[in-house]
């Protein structure tokens, strides 16, 4: 296999030479650069990625920061994944995903063995500790997420405010006044999650705004979690009519918690889903639902993190409008 210095004699210049040619970090004359691009031709020299990333400062790899706790909906932030992947491969870049909560360490760790030329961060809390950490790295960062305070790291995600709005709204529109709300888990609510604080608070304050009777209630995983929370919203709102479900993980579980009770869907309770599509589309009756875009969002954080790399402009905060779409799981309340 030909080296560097093999191509060096055969253009008779120096390795330096043909490294500068190489990385371009060094103005080389026309004539000489010719020289040397014949003899890797006619060598069939191939420069090592690992050389290839010094002498250009560029990895060509993004790293994708998803802590995959308990709590985690892993199907649905692999879609997160996919989409990063296949966009960063658009861009030419791989992408190295990090699923250890290490906080700042891992951040840190990563950015300082120079592995990645951008990184990516998922699971964004309210008063994330990654942040200033984020803000002291020499590489650019994205967040999915909004936190309180971004400290001029550019955010992108779903307006999941708006997106409780919506809910609401769609359901007053069909006549429903007793909504009620099953959230994530309550781990997702201590830990300050910011898309689970944002939609509880465009919840309330749509509710308010509506005139509406409304109860929030998080959900623990399980069937006993649902069971619990099915009953809570029972005894502390009765006579509810409709649920906006904003816990993909016990969708399935809330369906036949209802049908067992004797509740038909949608004729005793209607039923909006925050979900992606596919999830929307697998229950026993297709449910209307706001979808969770992690195509565009994953897509646009690549994009965004592209833009930064380049010294482009960007947006410091992108947050995409909510699209509801009727299907099967909404009617007027029932006439009882």
């Amino acid at each position: 296999m030909p080296t560097i210095n093999d191509v060096a004699r055969a253009a008779g210049v120096s390795p330096s030479t043909v490294s500068y040619v190489l990385s371009g970090r060094r103005p080389i004359s026309a004539q000489t650069r010719a020289r040397v691009q014949a003899a890797i031709a006619e060598l069939g020299f191939h420069p090592h990625a690992g050389a290839r990333a010094l002498a250009s400062s560029k990895t060509n790899v993004l790293a994708l920061v998803v802590p995959l706790r308990v709590d985690v909906n892993v199907p649905v932030i692999m879609q997160f994944a996919t989409a990063v992947v296949t966009t960063a491969r658009t861009h030419n870049h791989d992408v190295l995903l990090l699923t250890k909560d290490e906080g700042t360490a891992g951040l840190e760790r990563v950015a300082n063995s120079t592995m990645v030329d951008a990184l990516i961060v998922m699971d964004v809390e309210r008063d994330d500790l990654r942040i200033p950490a984020l803000g002291k790295l020499k590489q650019p960062s994205v967040l999915i997420g909004l936190p309180a305070d971004p400290a001029g790291i550019a955010c992108v995600d779903l307006d999941f405010a708006d997106a409780a709005g919506e809910a609401l709204r769609h359901l007053a529109w069909h006549g429903h006044r007793r909504i009620a709300l099953v959230g994530p888990s309550p781990a997702v609510y201590r830990r300050g999650t910011s898309y689970a604080e944002r939609f509880l608070a465009g919840f309330d304050e749509t509710a308010s705004s509506l005139g509406l009777q409304t109860l929030a209630h998080p959900c623990e995983p399980g069937a006993e979690g649902v069971r619990q929370a099915l009953a809570d919203i029972d005894a502390e709102l009765p006579g509810a009519t409709a649920l906006v479900v904003h816990n993909e993980e016990v969708l399935r579980l809330v369906l036949d918690e209802l049908r067992a009770s004797g509740r038909r869907v949608p004729e005793d309770m209607s039923v909006v889903a925050v979900c992606p599509r596919d999830v929307a589309l697998g229950m026993p009756i297709p449910l209307t639902s706001i979808d969770i875009p992690a195509h565009d969002v994953g897509g646009l954080a690549v994009e965004t993190a592209m833009k930064l790399l380049d010294g482009r402009h960007t947006d410091p905060v992108r947050l995409l409008p909510p699209t509801l779409v009727e299907r099967e799981s909404c009617g007027s309340p029932h006439a009882a």
